[in-house]
């Protein structure tokens, strides 16, 4: 597995584990938390899936090293999250 891909599953790991506590409350507190929990998965998937597609598009790009991009990565899907939930 080369670095590039191994860095972009850290980085999905990282930030589900980072967003995940928030849409668990947000899944404890919902009234129909069936459909919070499918909800809660698929923002999960999507965070995966997002963090695969910037990884990528900042490699392709060659502006920064693989650990800059990773950060930045990061912290992009962390202030989305954050940013959606106000």
């Amino acid at each position: 597995m080369n670095q590039l891909t191994k860095a972009q599953f850290t980085v999905g790991l990282l930030a589900c584990f980072a967003i995940s506590w928030g849409l668990i409350q947000d899944a404890l507190n919902s009234s129909n938390q069936s459909y919070a929990i499918i909800l809660m998965a698929g923002q999960l998937v999507a965070i995966f899936v997002l963090a695969f597609i910037l990884m990528f598009l900042l490699e392709w790009v060659k502006i920064f090293d693989l650990k800059t991009n990773s950060i930045l990565t990061l912290l992009v899907l962390v202030t989305i999250r954050l940013l959606s939930g106000l």
